[in-house]
């Protein structure tokens, strides 16, 4: 089989694709902020209005309510009228959705300004990395694509930076915590006015030809005429053979299986309830308040390192590869959380909790956004990262709600060795399953599925 890297020799990236690229990740940036922001808020809010373990586990996890939502809804705007106006509109839930949760009065009202946040999330996870992979030639696509998770762990990293400065603002602190976020999602919004439309959406979804081979020459400016109609040729005729199929086919199954598992491990491993309940998790490890605060920046700290590792990995050591490390690094982190928790060697906890995020950063959570996106023929790609994206979200805001109740009826010990199992389970579907996808044009993906 010809690799892509000899195929197409002739791309090379260019300043407006890196700008495009970044402009898109930035709504990971928001996710990121919005996802974790409430962990430095969440005692506040449960203390505010005197809520049960389990009603607080609710209102933790409306965001990821909504998120589901968005994620199960995304693909319909984003393949019905398209990508760019689908990213607009992901800035403005995210701005709405940040001044409603500073101003909420009542549970119900900060319920409601959380779940319209979580559904721009949801429809982030869908256009996002999946414009991003559209606009990006085979060698840079994994590094671009990347970019939307790096973004999403600098939105972490600021979050739990931004909560450590502002906790000391006394009750209200969780207010301006939550507020804050209206001023990057107002720059990401005006900056998504500036980008062009996806030419695979213009070439497949709207049939607008020439459009289409406006943006593939923008993308491509050091390609010649015969090469840019050549590529969009590849691109018609591709969408051609699997035009009018059903998504729930034989054809798609194992693009629906990989896409379903990589985000159902993704959850498993335990990633969203360690930076949703960080300080809580520091604390019953016997740390002051103040030092899970600082100890949950040393979280973001460590995504941002090992995403920026994994993002420069991916398009050299490959997806299987990455996910296979990552896999051996969450096992090992996890049995020495749990044992951690069991012998009450509590000092160790940190480390074994830094070492998971690391694991996590370089692995599935560097890889999960770009393998999604890269197993689905270009017809069914906005359903196929539909369907990744609301899995994740689904067990997301599942682990979300159940972390509180588990944590106050069984020792935190046997939590950590449930997510431990898992990641055993995932290693093996890996090692067994998984194929690499690095340096294939979108195109010529399927070939390797079948």
């Amino acid at each position: 089989m010809v690799r892509v890297d000899e195929q197409h020799r002739w791309e090379r990236i260019n300043g407006r694709l890196l700008l495009w690229s970044l402009t898109s990740a930035l709504a990971g940036f928001l996710f990121g902020f919005d996802t974790v922001v409430i962990s430095g808020a969440e005692q506040q809010i449960q203390a505010l209005w005197s809520l049960t373990p389990a009603a607080h586990g609710m209102a933790m996890a409306s965001t990821l309510y909504g998120t589901v939502a968005g994620a199960l809804l995304g693909a319909w705007p984003t393949d019905r009228y398209g990508r760019r106006p689908t990213l607009i509109a992901i800035g403005l839930l995210y701005f709405v959705s940040a001044i409603w949760s500073a101003l909420a009065g009542d549970v119900q009202s900060f319920i409601a300004a959380r779940l319209i946040g979580g559904f721009g999330i949801g429809v982030s996870t869908v256009a996002a990395p999946l414009y991003i992979s559209e606009i990006a030639p085979p060698r840079y696509r994994g590094l671009l694509a990347g970019s939307f998770q790096f973004n999403i762990v600098l939105g972490i990293c600021i979050a739990y930076l931004s909560n450590a400065l502002l906790a000391g603002l006394g009750d209200g602190a969780w207010r301006w915590m939550l507020g804050v976020a209206a001023l990057p999602s107002a720059l990401y919004t005006a900056l998504s006015l500036f980008i062009p439309e996806s030419p695979r959406w213009l070439l497949t979804k709207r049939r607008n030809r020439s459009a289409g081979l406006a943006v593939l020459r923008l993308i491509q400016p050091n390609a010649s005429s015969d090469q840019i109609q050549g590529e969009a040729e590849e691109i018609v005729a591709s969408s051609q053979q699997v035009a009018g199929g059903a998504f729930w086919s034989k054809a798609l199954s194992k693009p629906i299986l990989l896409a379903f598992l990589v985000a159902f491990f993704n959850q498993l491993s335990g990633i969203n309830a360690v930076l949703y309940f960080a300080p809580r998790i520091f604390e019953m490890g016997g740390l002051a308040r103040q030092a899970a605060m600082l100890q949950s920046v040393g979280i973001g700290v460590t995504l941002a390192a090992f995403t920026f590792a994994g993002i420069w990995l991916i398009d050299r050591a490959g997806r299987r590869t990455l996910l296979v490390i990552g896999s051996w690094g969450y096992i090992a982190s996890l049995a020495l959380i749990s044992w951690s928790f069991f012998s009450n060697m509590y000092a160790l906890i940190p480390f074994g909790i830094f070492a998971f995020v690391a694991a996590h950063a370089v692995g599935q959570g560097t890889v999960i956004w770009v393998f999604i996106a890269e197993v689905f023929p270009n017809e069914q790609r906005a359903a196929g990262q539909s369907l990744g994206s609301s899995t994740h979200w689904v067990f997301a805001a599942l682990i979300t709600t159940f972390f509180p109740l588990a944590a106050s009826r069984v020792a935190p010990g046997y939590i950590f060795a449930f997510f431990c199992g898992m990641m055993v389970l995932q290693l093996i579907w890996v090692k067994a399953m998984v194929p690499e996808t690095k340096g294939f044009p979108l195109e010529k993906v399927r070939n390797i599925l079948n």
